[in-house]
């Protein structure tokens, strides 16, 4: 090991000294830094993630769609699961309807899905947390449990759904009467927005409801587990009529994902200040100990050392305390993750804000998911930005003159 870098290391833990002040000072502020971005980072990574995981358990992979209603969704889909890479395809109808119950009224997204083939591409079932998806039929429906709750329904109560056509119908002196259901189950997938604006029934009831016929208005797609989405959509598109296109989950919720990475991209350089600052409390600890240790550098200068060498020295100060902080940040990061919920749950609890986290962030439990280009990105750019703050406190070391240094009181 070269000298100057044994003296650096003897600088930052001198012997006979159990706890080095500046050492710790420095390293803990780096740390803290890091511990912010790992956190921050990963919760707002999780929201991605937990994103993706509900869209393509609730709708698959992949989405297909037309300007006008399909009217053959059946041939269409013989296509489609014939292309390479596809494990099924289901036909759904999703629209905007009106809902009366208990004289309150509501305007969710009711979805069609076709009973015999909706579990082979969505997971229904297993957000299903009252009744059973099997008993679904064209004259029930199965309601989110924060419209249920809204409404002031229970199992086995009725509800009135008016059709969009309603008033297009009223125009053309023709009667389109509401239709009455019955509410069979509860389900809760653990998103806000779709736990308190979705209504899931027939087909056929759907189809009825907006005057299709046998149409549809998409259909949904399952994929082989590893399948890349782009190379699957190109294939479907490939098979599917000039006025129908095939849409990975990342087109169809483009808007919503770019609205959250561009949250997390903003707070990521917000955060990244902390880790600056940090490295200005490390540039300030280096060149006090540069102005402590002014005699040691000039006897050091005195026996032959180059200023190259002497600044080598403190860059290589900089440096440890930047990764040994970076270490400590990561691992405080990943132990507070570990406990997210638990510290959430416990402030919410304290203030009496239970419900604040699902009524503002829209999951019921805090979401966490690293991905490693962002863990690698942060310890980087702290190790980085420590090291450049010993570049200052070098330079000063490295101009001291030996005979001046000596004289140094």
């Amino acid at each position: 090991m070269p000298w100057y870098l044994y003296l650096a290391l003897k600088q930052l833990f001198p012997s006979g000294r159990r706890f080095p002040f500046f050492t710790i000072i420095s390293m803990t502020g780096v740390a803290l830094g890091v511990m912010v971005l790992v956190v921050v980072t990963s919760v707002m990574g999780g929201f991605g993630h937990e994103l993706r995981k509900m869209i393509v358990q609730t709708e698959g992979e992949v989405q297909i769609k037309s300007r006008t209603p399909i009217n053959d969704p059946a041939g269409l889909m013989a296509k489609v699961r014939n292309v390479p890479g596809v494990v099924a395809a289901t036909p759904y109808v999703a629209g905007v309807v009106g809902v009366m119950a208990e004289g309150r009224p509501a305007y969710p997204i009711f979805r069609g899905i076709d009973l015999e083939t909706v579990e082979q591409v969505a997971n229904l079932q297993r957000f299903v947390r009252v009744g059973l998806l099997s008993e679904l039929d064209d004259d029930s429906v199965i309601l989110s449990s924060e419209l249920a709750q809204q409404l002031g329904v229970r199992l086995g109560h009725s509800i009135t759904i008016a059709s969009p056509l309603l008033l297009e119908k009223l125009n053309s002196d023709e009667v389109f009467l509401p239709r009455r259901f019955r509410v069979v189950g509860l389900f809760e997938i653990g998103h806000q927005h779709l736990d308190s604006s979705t209504i899931y029934g027939s087909l056929r009831a759907a189809q009825e409801l907006y005057g299709l016929g046998q149409g549809v208005h998409g259909i949904n797609v399952r994929l082989q587990p590893g399948l890349g989405e782009p190379e699957a959509v190109a294939r479907i598109n490939r098979v599917l009529p000039a006025d129908t296109q095939a849409f990975s989950w990342m087109e169809s919720w483009e808007s919503f994902l770019w609205v959250l990475n561009l949250e997390k991209t903003i707070n990521f350089f917000l955060l990244l200040f902390i880790v600056i600052i940090a490295a200005f409390s490390v540039m300030s600890s280096l060149l006090i100990s540069v102005v402590r240790k002014t005699r040691e550098i000039g006897l050091l200068g005195a026996l032959g050392a180059q200023p190259r060498q002497v600044a080598w020295c403190f860059c290589a100060q900089a440096f440890v305390i930047g990764a040994a902080g970076t270490v400590l940040g990561v691992g405080v990061g990943f132990g507070v993750l570990a406990v997210r919920n638990d510290i959430v749950h416990g402030i919410a609890s304290l203030l009496g804000r239970q419900d604040t986290l699902r009524q503002f962030y829209q999951f019921t439990d805090l979401p966490a998911h690293t991905l490693a280009s962002d863990l690698i990105f942060t310890t980087v750019a702290a190790i980085v930005f420590s090291t450049l703050a010993g570049l200052l406190p070098a330079w000063r070391a490295a101009r001291l003159r030996p005979v001046e240094a000596l004289r140094s009181e």
